[in-house]
């Protein structure tokens, strides 16, 4: 139990020890007066009674109160988990953008790699080509050179 149960429970334990060791005096009638009009009744009872009418609507208020607490943070814990929700939803679309916008660029980027490639292919068939053909003239030339000094 927490202390302060058992605070109170020593409290009550000790005023009804009170009341049961004064139980004489608790029920002498006494004359009361209540502002408009006087009556005689025992003014140990009627104090008791007041004390358990305090205690027990203090029992009431704090049961409310913890009831309303309580219900305050339910109230907290589906908004903090609806919030929790929607930054995880948040999150999954952002990573899902993401892969999205990753793939989209690779395969740019793929595109333009195979486009460079058969460029580079290209420039390098056509360098082929040229190297080939300035050889073959070359030849051409030592050959003519080569035949016309010969004769």
């Amino acid at each position: 139990m927490r202390t302060r149960t058992l605070l109170v429970l020593l409290v009550i334990t000790l005023i009804a020890a009170f009341a049961v060791l004064n139980w004489p005096a608790f029920t002498a009638p006494t004359a009361l007066s209540i502002g408009f009009t006087h009556f005689d009744a025992p003014l140990g009872l009627a104090m008791l009674g007041a004390l358990g009418i305090v205690t027990l609507t203090f029992a009431i208020y704090m049961a409310i109160w913890q009831g309303s607490i309580l219900r305050e943070t339910r109230r907290h814990t589906k908004e903090l988990q609806a919030q929790r929700t929607l930054a995880d939803q948040a999150e999954a679309s952002r990573f899902t953008e993401l892969r999205n916008l990753l793939h989209t660029e690779i395969e740019k980027l793929a595109d333009r790699v195979s486009t460079s490639q058969a460029g580079l292919r290209t420039e390098i068939r056509e360098s082929t080509n040229s190297l080939a053909a300035m050889l073959a003239e070359l030849d051409d030339r030592l050959k003519r050179t080569d035949s016309g000094a010969l004769k």
